[in-house]
């Protein structure tokens, strides 16, 4: 029985690696802010079914942006010595497959939000149109970061959505701190694909600025995310719950500035991934825990 199962686990291994789906935790727990937000408001209530919809969403959604990226970018990866070892490059996931995985995640995401209500499910064609387009963006634009930033921010305002139908200030102001956060860290990202981008004429802030000034880019945009969560716990009139946890992912967010250099990045996977998944756990908690304790 074992023997039988081991080739499952290690195709379902691929797939989870091809997605990155470990990385689902940066925009996560921002969809359960948005959530918790709507939830909380005058004539809602927490719903356990309608919450695992709106997870179910964001692991579509992310699924189906992902796995295009690397069908996308299946060409430059196998050129770039950093990305051939990925599935599609090294041949343990076919490109039709990938494909398929996109429009099948693509469809099932949109059935999904079909469930949840209509402006989800007219807005699901938009949302895919940024996720998936934002593959090509590094093709003609250094602001491909902004608009991977633009993708994942859609998380919070689309959680609140979900449970509202309507528009708010304040999920807003939590969907453009993640633009600003995850735009920043992507540019730190970058760093390492700043002589092979320029090699292949592909646009990043690091090809373009230069390593030195994309940091300090990179810096700018993660004051600007300081400046939104400070102005969100404003508008959000929120108590010292949500204030230590700004502080938490502030310093967090500062931290990872400190483990890059241009000329060293031997610690860009522990300012990249490691830093932004604890500080978008933490944060959320907070947040989570001073709106319901509210």
């Amino acid at each position: 029985m074992r023997a039988y199962l081991k080739p499952v686990f290690k195709t379902v291994r691929n797939y989870l690696s091809l997605v990155k789906f470990s990385h689902t935790v940066f925009a996560l727990p921002f969809a359960a802010i948005g959530y918790t937000l709507g939830a909380i408001q005058p004539g809602n209530h927490p719903d356990v079914w309608l919450f695992l919809k709106v997870i179910l969403c964001m692991i579509l959604a992310r699924t189906a942006a992902m796995a295009f990226n690397r069908w996308a970018d299946r060409e430059i990866d196998s050129k770039n010595e950093r990305t051939k070892i990925r599935e599609i490059p090294a041949g343990t996931i076919s490109a039709k497959a990938a494909l398929t995985l996109v429009i099948l995640s693509s469809v099932l995401f949109m059935l999904t939000t079909y469930f949840i209500n209509s402006i989800c499910f007219y807005l699901s064609p938009v949302d895919l149109l940024v996720i998936l387009g934002y593959s090509y963006t590094k093709r003609f634009t250094w602001l491909c970061h902004i608009v991977l930033g633009i993708g994942l921010s859609l998380a919070p305002i689309g959680a609140y959505l979900a449970v509202t139908g309507v528009f708010d200030w304040l999920p807003l102001l939590f969907s453009f701190t993640v633009l600003t956060w995850v735009g920043g860290f992507d540019v730190i990202y970058a760093l390492q694909d700043e002589g092979f981008d320029k090699s292949e004429q592909l646009h990043s802030v690091p090809a373009y600025f230069g390593k030195k000034n994309a940091l300090i880019i990179s810096s700018f945009l993660h004051l600007l995310t300081i400046a939104l969560v400070i102005t969100a716990g404003e508008v959000g009139k929120f108590g010292p719950v949500f204030w230590i946890g700004a502080v938490l992912f502030s310093i967090l967010i500062i931290y990872q500035h400190t483990l890059v250099k241009p000329d060293d990045l031997s610690r860009v996977n522990l300012a990249f991934a490691t830093t932004n998944g604890i500080a978008s756990i933490v944060f959320a908690s907070f947040v989570i825990s001073e709106l319901v304790w509210k």
